[in-house]
């Protein structure tokens, strides 16, 4: 089974050498999203704002890809300072309405871009 890279031009392009996803089989394995507009490039500039289009941008690239939300079966949120938590679970729990797949949220000393929020994650179709 060969594996597939997908890439959306919905979506930011890749800061560095790597795919926004690979596919094998069922599987969507997606790399980590940043809150970049992709029209400017720019990084939004609040936490709420980077969700926000880090999740704009998950949603392109895995629908490209013919999956859905509910096919995520693993989260990894990365985040600069662990006090914007709660603000990010607001914006997680809007587009994660039918299903919470499993979740780690890792504080981290730095992000590309000055980015406050990234997010990657696993998943799964039936």
């Amino acid at each position: 089974m060969a594996n597939k890279v997908n890439n959306s031009k919905k979506a930011p392009a890749a800061i560095g050498p790597y795919s926004h996803s690979i596919q094998h089989g069922n599987m969507l394995f997606v790399s980590g999203q940043l809150g970049i507009d992709p029209a400017t490039g720019d990084l939004k500039e609040t936490v709420r704002e980077q969700a926000i289009q880090g999740f704009e941008n998950f949603k392109a690239i895995i629908e490209e890809a013919g999956f859905t939300f509910s096919d995520v079966v693993k989260t990894t949120v990365f985040l600069t300072n662990m006090d914007n938590f709660a603000e990010v679970n607001e914006v997680y729990s809007q587009y994660f309405t039918d299903w919470e797949p499993a979740r780690s949220a890792i504080a981290v000393a730095a992000l590309p871009k000055g980015g406050l929020f990234e997010m990657e994650a696993i998943l799964v179709r039936d």
